[in-house]
């Protein structure tokens, strides 16, 4: 008898999956996609849209369509509740889901500080596609007015949000300023060969790197810090730590210390072993994993052939995270920094690989 399987988000960890939905079905199988958007937006070329480097549609895959056209469900929706005993999903509709068998690339949400005040010049780099919304107001006021934009995070992605503000902002006419507020310490947690050629990079395109302290708060927008140093600005992008969502922690299935579903080697919940899950919402109980893209999508085949597993009683793979990976950043003006292993320089050629790697990407599973 066939099985429901829902994947819950079409984030990269289900791309695989999403592009061969019809196999499922063959098996006798039900799908049923749920995601906030007819769209999922790949996060590695959202600041390069951001910059105008790219439009949406270069960075974008239709995911209803995807899935309908194979014979699938899509429901545009945003899941806030989980009953794993029940195995119900509950959305923000009011909808209940029921499954027999679930998987989670639900993304991470941006870290808000306390907001006093007027929130519409305040964006944050998740959902990706609210950068072309930042973008195509800063672009108006900036051709009219002198502004001042605020990039808070001191990862690489306030990094990349800030590069490609200077080139979005760099043919305005008018004078214009792009600060990064970086913590305590820029790139904390990078090797400081790739912390230094980083800032260097950024300040040579001219932002301006601040080390002023965490950000506590936001009134009218002004930036206040821990520090008690306080900033204006006209606009606010806030890059700063995300989180999964927190329906894992309040329905009691296991967490990992962010609140991410907690998985085994199989990607799976080791409580719930009708749970699985990838990307960003995630944590993996045999290693700490950085929140990169590239995990993602080194779990999209193992995802793919577990759920099929799973669903017809056959053998499970493990995940192997990998060894060291590739650590490339789109920096703005067409410069770039790559780094592997002992290998690491900036400029143009490492934009121009990232580039070429993304796009190679997008074209695989926008016409898969």
């Amino acid at each position: 008898m066939g099985k429901h399987l829902v994947l819950a988000g079409g984030g990269h960890a289900h791309m695989e999956t999403l592009a061969n939905i019809r196999q499922f079905l063959d098996l006798g199988h039900r799908v049923t996609v749920i995601g906030p958007s007819d769209y999922h937006y790949y996060s590695g070329m959202g600041p390069g849209m951001l910059g105008a480097t790219y439009e949406p549609d270069d960075i974008r895959f239709a995911t209803r369509q995807k899935v309908e056209e194979q014979g699938g469900e899509f429901i545009r929706d945003e899941i806030t509740g989980l009953d794993p005993s029940g195995r119900r999903l509950h959305l923000a509709s009011g909808r209940v889901v029921d499954y027999d068998l679930v998987s989670f690339n639900t993304g991470s949400s941006v870290d808000l500080p306390e907001i006093v005040g007027d929130r519409s010049a305040i964006y944050t780099v998740k959902p990706i596609e609210r950068l072309y919304e930042a973008r195509q107001q800063i672009k108006k006021k900036a051709e009219q007015q002198a502004v001042h934009v605020a990039v808070v995070g001191g990862g690489p992605a306030g990094a990349e949000v800030a590069g490609n503000l200077r080139q979005l902002l760099g043919q305005t006419g008018h004078k214009t300023r792009v600060s990064l507020f970086a913590g305590h310490r820029f790139m904390s947690r990078f090797p400081e060969n790739v912390r230094r050629r980083c800032w260097q990079l950024l300040e040579k395109n001219g932002v301006i790197l601040h080390e002023y302290g965490y950000l506590k708060s936001i009134t009218n927008n002004t930036l206040i810090f821990d520090s008690g140093i306080s900033e204006h600005a006209d606009f606010i992008i806030l890059a700063t730590g995300v989180h999964p969502s927190p329906f894992f922690k309040q329905s009691g299935v296991p967490t990992g210390p962010d609140g991410g579903l907690l998985v085994n080697d199989y990607l799976q919940s080791p409580k719930y072993p009708e749970i699985f899950g990838g990307g960003d919402c995630i944590s993996f109980q045999s290693q700490a994993l950085d929140k990169v893209g590239v995990y993602a999508v080194r779990e999209n085949p193992i995802l793919f052939h577990n759920l099929k597993a799973a669903l017809q009683g056959k053998e499970l793979l493990p995940f192997e995270p990998g060894g060291d990976y590739l650590l490339i950043f789109n920096l703005g003006n067409g410069q770039g920094l790559l780094r592997k292993k002992w290998l690491l320089f900036t400029g143009s050629l490492a934009f121009r690989i990232k580039d070429w790697i993304d796009k190679k990407f997008m074209t695989k599973f926008q016409k898969g």
